[in-house]
């Protein structure tokens, strides 16, 4: 077994560790592309197994559960996680339930309330499992939706303990995306904060500007495009404030603050529907009185709402029945 676990970062831009951003986990990355790696473990009793369907792994008392393997059942995806130090980790993925719901896997019918998805309890999580969830999610999401080859249409074999697929008939290996996007929490000369209302969210959840980075663009000018584009205000002095994977389906957040130029706003009526800039007592007041609501939980747009607040935002009162 590997003695050997990759060590906490030390430093941090701004923001600290991010929620999902922690880890205790040694990848592994040059025993995963041993051959026979996966066989090897599979034989050996000390072997743990994460099970996860549909995205959902099942949590009890604040940790991950892991499986021997004769508790895993039959199918699924076999993809290899990491080491924790003194255990080697190997994720048995489904992308929905298994016909057969005996065992571990039949308690995902049994309690449902102990299966969970990552934006669900990822804060409440230690290092080790916050990193290996996300992992987990991230690379499931990416095997269980890369079958074919983009180029023939072939399909794809499993190599590198789930971390490369093949096509065996152009040989060529293709290998995980991500898509890498910029998350902005804009302020003006006063240092009030814009937010907007995504058109997805009805117009009362107030969030940071994000967008997707293009092919060919930097970071700061992917940030000065997108709140152009979402909001008609022009930002400078885009700085990096930290980073996280949003495994939905494949995203890498990039945090950054940026000054406006100006005031005046103008929503692009497609994505975003509404703007508002707020000084730290409205939103305060609004997000109390239920007026509003904001990310929470393990979001980066939480962590640079909160940076500016200076604190955690007051919840919402509870109206007295």
């Amino acid at each position: 077994m590997s003695d050997t676990v990759q060590q906490p970062v030390t430093s941090h831009p701004e923001l600290g560790v991010l929620p999902l951003a922690r880890t205790a986990i040694d990848r592994g990355c040059e025993r995963r592309i041993q051959p026979g790696w996966l066989d090897g473990l599979r034989a050996d009793p000390e072997t743990r197994y994460l099970l996860m369907i549909g995205g959902r792994a099942r949590v009890l008392d604040g940790e991950l559960v892991l499986l021997q393997g004769t508790q895993v059942p039959a199918g699924g995806t076999e993809i290899y996680l990491g080491s924790d130090g003194s255990t080697e980790i190997v994720l048995h993925s489904f992308a929905e339930a298994p016909a057969s719901a005996d065992g571990a896997a039949g308690t995902a019918a049994t309690h449902p309330e102990q299966w969970l998805g990552l934006r669900d309890v990822a804060a409440g999580l230690g290092a080790r499992d916050a990193g290996l969830f996300v992992e987990a999610v991230a690379i499931a999401n990416w095997n269980h939706t890369m079958n074919f080859c983009p180029g023939c249409g072939g399909k794809l074999d499993l190599r590198d303990s789930g971390w490369v697929k093949h096509c065996p008939a152009e040989d060529l290996e293709h290998f995980p995306r991500t898509d890498p996007a910029v998350i902005v929490a804009i302020t003006d000369e006063d240092d009030r904060l814009l937010l907007g209302a995504n058109k997805a969210w009805g117009g009362t959840r107030f969030s940071t500007l994000a967008g997707f980075v293009e092919p060919g663009e930097s970071l700061e000018s992917a940030v000065i495009r997108e709140v152009a584009e979402e909001s008609g205000v022009i930002v400078h002095n885009p700085r990096y404030m930290g980073s996280q994977p949003w495994p939905f389906p494949r995203s890498l957040m990039l945090g950054f603050t940026a000054t406006a130029v100006g005031t005046e706003l103008l929503p692009d009526g497609v994505e975003i529907i509404d703007l508002r800039w707020f000084t730290r007592e409205q939103l305060a007041a609004e997000v109390r009185s239920g007026a509003i609501a904001v990310p929470s939980g393990a979001s980066i747009a939480s962590a640079l709402i909160e940076h500016w607040f200076g604190g955690v935002l007051p919840e919402p009162e509870r109206l007295e029945n």
